[in-house]
């Protein structure tokens, strides 16, 4: 079944677009949950005629997660985990852990899962980050994981 998105939907699709689903998928959550609404000609060509007003709602908000990119690629982060005998961690870092560093150092609050992390940190030492903010946009950071004194 086409729907056509009215919010940004992981897994799917972003706002504005027209994706294909199962049909009870969108019967039962998509449409009842207004996150989506049937690909009708009708609706159709509504959102033709409102592509030049999502296009520039698109571009302020590509221009404002750019500017965030930037924010978040100048940060610096250093993350204190508690460790054992050998240097060795109890437990790892997740990309939780980092949102909530990005969060604490900027203010910035992200999803976790725009947060990619190359490999599980299970010891002390710099990590590459990246944040995916859109499909085009991506910070890039580097992560200090120290042992807490």
């Amino acid at each position: 079944m086409k729907v056509i998105l009215l919010k940004d939907t992981v897994n799917i699709g972003e706002e504005n677009e027209i994706v294909n689903v199962s049909e009870g998928y969108a019967r039962n959550y998509l449409i009842p949950k207004k996150i989506a609404v049937q690909a009708t000609d009708q609706a159709i060509k509504q959102l033709e005629r409102n592509k030049k007003k999502i296009e520039a709602k698109l571009e302020v908000k590509k221009s404002v997660l750019r500017e965030t990119a930037k924010k978040i690629g100048a940060l610096s982060l250093e993350i204190k985990v508690d460790v054992g005998e050998g240097g060795k961690m109890f437990g790892s870092v997740s990309s939780s852990d980092v949102a909530a560093a990005i969060k604490e150092a900027s203010g910035i609050e992200l999803d976790k899962r725009k947060i990619h992390l190359e490999q599980h940190i299970k010891t002390p030492g710099t990590y590459p980050v990246a944040v995916k903010l859109y499909s085009d946009i991506e910070a890039k950071l580097q992560v200090a994981v120290v042992p807490s004194a």
